[in-house]
């Protein structure tokens, strides 16, 4: 099984993807409205198919994505039928199973946190995805949406102490950086939820927490009960080119748009002189800013017409379109590939040598 686990640091929410090798297919686990653009690309480029969107609950600290990706993708949204979410279009009991290729996941019923949350396990349970239910030496608070500590101490023992002691936790939260734990160290260690602790002792910790609500929750909470759906429809994509988005968070232009495009944009050489005068040579109407003189020379070029940055490789010319947007240029895209690939395919140059 394929397998990422991705991280939102505003909202220090996990998500997680998985594929089924073999068919492609692959399931999203609490994807974050912000990252849907991160979380695409990197489905794009791993050949996949994104089947489903899966919320381990109604998240009060940040907004899914889930209603984004199924426009952007297609992909199907699935949640608790206990979560209290409309808009979804699978709607899953205890002990139901979300194929993916030849592979699936069994969602179980662990509430207490919130009074719908669901905990994803991997068929050969190797793998379970907790959301807030068991965080990794700690537990999400229940004290809202339906929280009730009862509940959620016999969720964490029937639901998740009851898989392998090999099997792996996967948070839904993390604030210390820590990434993954396991059955059998939460059932040791876990200083809320451990096994030599008690019923009671964890429904009087819990009580007296005082936690502050989420900053989020005003907003959070409204929108993904409507699964992240957007008041209004987003158009936020660059619209001046077939534009394709990195898992670096880079925005591309691929080599033969540019060449039937070379009077419409603005050309930005980001190599030495001497690259741009050597064997590879350039682009017809490119402007040589080396990189090192590019954030001081910015006022040669014009806001108002897209501009694409091009070194060798492409490496550069990404951090070129960085540092332009830093500086207010808002569509800006990279040469995919470089100089390396737009003559690999034979395009148009200026002051080469073969």
């Amino acid at each position: 099984m394929i397998f990422r686990q991705l991280f939102d640091p505003q909202s220090s929410t996990y998500t997680y993807l998985l594929a089924d090798e073999k068919s492609r297919e692959a399931v999203l686990i609490d994807p974050v409205f912000e990252q849907a653009r991160r979380d695409a690309a990197l489905i794009e480029e791993l050949g996949l198919k994104l089947k489903y969107t899966l919320e381990t609950h109604v998240h009060a600290d940040h907004v899914t994505a889930a209603s984004l990706l199924k426009q952007k993708l297609g992909s199907r949204i699935a949640v608790s039928a206990a979560s209290g979410a409309e808009g979804a279009d699978v709607y899953l009991k205890p002990g139901d199973k979300v194929q993916i290729g030849q592979r699936h996941v069994e969602a179980r019923a662990t509430p207490g946190h919130t009074g719908g949350c669901t905990t994803y396990v991997v068929d050969d349970r190797s793998m379970a995805f907790t959301g807030d239910a068991l965080l990794i030496r700690g537990c999400g608070r229940t004290d809202f949406q339906q929280g009730d500590a009862h509940g959620l101490f016999r969720s964490v023992r029937e639901q998740i102490f009851s898989l392998p002691d090999e099997c792996l936790i996967y948070p839904g939260h993390d604030y210390r950086g820590l990434t993954v734990t396991s059955v059998g160290e939460e059932k040791l260690y876990n200083p809320r939820l451990a096994e030599s602790i008690g019923e009671n002792d964890f429904v009087g910790y819990m009580t007296h927490l005082g936690l502050a609500h989420p900053k989020q929750m005003d907003v959070a909470v409204p929108a993904n009960l409507k699964c992240g759906k957007p008041e209004k429809t987003t158009t936020a994509d660059p619209d001046w080119a077939p534009l394709t988005y990195t898992f670096g968070g880079i925005w591309e232009v691929q080599p033969h748009w540019l060449e039937e495009h070379l009077r419409d944009v603005q050309i930005v050489d980001v190599r030495e002189p001497d690259e741009f005068n050597g064997p590879l040579g350039h682009v017809p109407h490119a402007q040589l800013i080396p990189l090192g003189t590019l954030a001081k020379n910015v006022g040669q070029l014009a806001k108002d017409k897209p501009i694409v940055a091009v070194c060798r490789s492409g490496a550069r010319s990404a951090q070129a379109t960085v540092l332009l947007g830093k500086a207010g240029f808002d569509r800006v895209a990279n040469l995919s590939g470089g100089m390396l690939r737009w003559r690999a395919q034979r395009h148009s140059v200026e002051g080469a040598t073969d």
